[in-house]
């Protein structure tokens, strides 16, 4: 329910990103389905509306992977979030041989933001043509670092909706107004967004969520203090933020959720949900996480989103459930995805 699959209790796009803090968006299109089927009115016309005025955005942030969080939360998020993010992204160069420099750093850059700046946005197809054009060869890995270091340095975020490619825009462009705190002000409200939205959780999901290291998560747990209370499960500790709906089970409910869905990746501790046996058929071991199907909280399946019908495959060949209802509801947002 916190996570807002069930009786959903916010009206647009922008309150529940802001409600989960940052909702993964590795799949360009998915991501509005994650979105949708968490309003009380799917729209995928507010979507749009809300993603190419600027009041939510998607950047390279936590863990220095694709989500989506809002306008207002973008500078002190930014703040709290990029050096760690930077950390990894050094790590991944590293490991694959990839050297920087500050001056091809700085030079990238200045390209990134004269490209962007003579139009209203633009792709990584036209930040490559840019770097040809001023004498700069590069691959194409060596080119999405640049992008990710563009965005974690507070210089890019991303452009209008385009139906099926990522677009990037100057961040001064698009955010008009951030709100600056405190550390501690910053990782008390992390810790708020993160345990509101997916309660019961523990310490290491955080951690894992967050991609802040441990110390940093244990001072926002202490901050809110008597806001957290805890629940014991097969010798773990589960915290519970107290404004957090904790009764009632309906019944019966299905879902169709999309790759990378927050139910899933917003945890260390999946097994909850996702019996031992099955979790290869919802996630490979290099961070690959699948359309999957939920029944009553538990994963039990997968399904197809891009086939003109519903598709799926169960993990227990005898479980047999009704899913129309849900895929019609789907399609109903995926016929305006252009």
């Amino acid at each position: 329910m916190n996570q807002q699959l069930i009786s959903p209790q916010f009206n647009n796009p922008t309150e529940i990103v802001s409600h989960l803090g940052a909702m993964q968006a590795q799949d360009y299109r998915m991501m509005r389905w994650a979105v949708a089927m968490r309003t009380k009115k799917p729209s995928e016309e507010a979507f749009r509306e809300a993603y190419n005025s600027g009041e939510i955005i998607r950047m390279h942030l936590l863990r220095c992977t694709w989500q989506l969080i809002t306008a207002k939360d973008y500078g002190w998020m930014l703040e709290l979030c990029a050096p760690k993010s930077l950390s990894t992204l050094n790590g991944w160069m590293k490991s694959n041989k990839i050297n920087i420099p500050e001056e091809e750093l700085l030079t990238m850059k200045r390209i990134i933001i004269d490209t962007v700046a003579d139009r209203k946005d633009i792709t990584k197809e036209d930040i490559t043509e840019a770097f040809v054009q001023h004498g700069f060869l590069m691959d194409d890995h060596r080119i999405s670092y640049h992008i990710r270091l563009a965005e974690l340095n507070g210089c890019l975020v991303s452009g209008n909706l385009h139906p099926s490619k990522a677009t990037y825009c100057l961040a001064e462009n698009k955010i008009h107004s951030t709100t600056k705190l405190s550390r501690d002000e910053a990782l008390s409200l992390l810790t708020t967004k993160y345990f509101q939205s997916r309660s019961p959780a523990t310490l290491e999901d955080y951690v894992w969520w967050s991609g802040l290291n441990a110390g940093d998560c244990k001072r926002g747990i202490q901050l809110l203090g008597s806001r957290l209370f805890t629940e014991t499960w097969k010798e773990r500790m589960f915290y519970i933020l107290d404004t957090c709906r904790t009764k009632g089970f309906r019944k019966g409910c299905t879902h169709l959720l999309p790759p990378f869905d927050e139910y899933l990746i917003g945890y260390k501790s999946r097994d909850v949900v996702l019996a031992t046996e099955h979790r290869h058929h919802a996630h490979n071991n290099n961070g690959v996480l699948y359309p999957i199907i939920a029944k009553d909280g538990e994963i039990c399946g997968n399904w197809y989103p891009y086939k003109s019908t519903l598709q799926t495959k169960m993990f227990d060949l005898d479980i047999v459930i009704d899913l129309e209802k849900d895929w019609q509801a789907y399609q109903k947002q995926r016929i305006k995805w252009k």
